[in-house]
């Protein structure tokens, strides 16, 4: 059975994630089909829309298949692991730009390379169901797919939060935080996808009918008390906010905080603060290189051991009080 069903359905071009035992988590083959999609879809002129799903409701996608760039890791075939971001990269900067609207249905889990399938593309519709997270540095990576882009955009310095703890929002949160763009009830999923393919109607017309766009309000998100140590400028100063302002959801935070991997904290922290005035262009850019750092470090494939593969959550992290290895980060991103 094909991980990736590309098919033409009436006025939009349609593309669905169909890899459910793996909660869609995209490899290689995947990526190459979705490129190849939109090239299709590009090309003709009957198409209105593109719209990218899950075929089935448990995860829209999981993320990036880890535990398929570990093994290639532990083989050092370094180039191979290589090829899966690279290409995973260039697919983003083409959703980026693509001509036709390109609308993602969002139900279910969507974590890491969901993100980066769809927080790029024009429309992102979101049901109640729907749980969006990049939960990287509890691997020993960081949030890539340019996360450096839309992360270190959001109000309150939610994405900082989430980008370093692996935090995840739903609901009015992540629609607040610019996630998504509209908001339906999965019971409308059906009829929404319908109207898409085979109604008359303009598009704004059936946003308006099936959705519900809210508009960005980050003076009334109530995410910001969480978020608030989050404005620190180095990890040290977040948790020692942390430390100094207790409550129950900021010793969450810091607890997490403890447990991921200190180099990816740094990483992540420094792409994050950087790419706040790059383009995603730029971010992605410098994502790349720092993957080919990660993933020449030991503490990626311990973290996807503890995390996918063993299921024990106790990592042995390479990077524990490594003080050097955040420089040299920090100076290769100022770079």
């Amino acid at each position: 059975m094909d991980d990736v069903i590309v098919d033409k359905k009436g006025r939009a071009g349609v593309i669905s994630l169909n890899r459910p035992k793996a909660m869609n988590a995209l490899n290689l083959r995947m990526i190459r089909a979705i490129d190849a999609a939109l090239t299709w879809f590009q090309k003709d002129a009957e198409l209105d829309f593109v719209v990218l799903r899950s075929n089935h409701d448990r995860a829209f996608c999981a993320g990036g298949d880890m535990r398929a760039v570990r093994e290639l890791v532990l083989a050092e075939k370094f180039a191979q692991a290589e090829r899966f971001f690279e290409e995973e990269y260039a697919l983003i900067k083409r959703i980026a730009t693509f001509e036709k609207p390109y609308i993602s249905l969002i139900d279910g889990v969507c974590m890491g390379g969901g993100l980066g399938l769809s927080v790029h593309g024009d429309y992102r519709i979101a049901t109640e169901r729907a749980l969006f997270a990049m939960p990287e540095t509890m691997i020993g990576f960081f949030p890539d797919v340019g996360g450096s882009h839309f992360l270190s955009r959001m109000p309150s310095h939610a994405g900082i939060w989430m980008g370093l703890t692996g935090a995840s929002v739903r609901g009015f949160d992540a629609h607040g935080l610019g996630i998504s763009t509209h908001m339906t009830v999965a019971d409308c999923m059906g009829d929404l996808f319908d109207a898409l393919c085979y109604g008359d109607a303009r598009l704004p017309d059936i946003l308006d009918e099936f959705c519900a766009s809210l508009g960005y309000q980050p003076d009334t998100l109530l995410l910001s008390d969480t978020t608030h140590c989050f404005n620190q400028p180095t990890l040290c100063s977040i948790m020692d906010c942390l430390e100094k302002h207790t409550s129950k959801r900021r010793e969450v935070a810091l607890n997490v905080l403890r447990k991921a991997s200190p180099r990816s904290l740094q990483e992540t922290l420094t792409l994050l603060r950087n790419g706040q005035h790059l383009s995603l262009v730029e971010c992605l850019d410098r994502e790349l290189e720092a993957m080919r750092r990660a993933i020449r470090h030991p503490d990626l494939a311990e973290g996807v051991r503890a995390v996918l593969v063993d299921k024990d959550h106790d990592p042995n992290w390479a990077s524990f009080h490594n003080i050097i290895d955040s420089g040299v980060i920090a100076q290769e991103n100022q770079r």
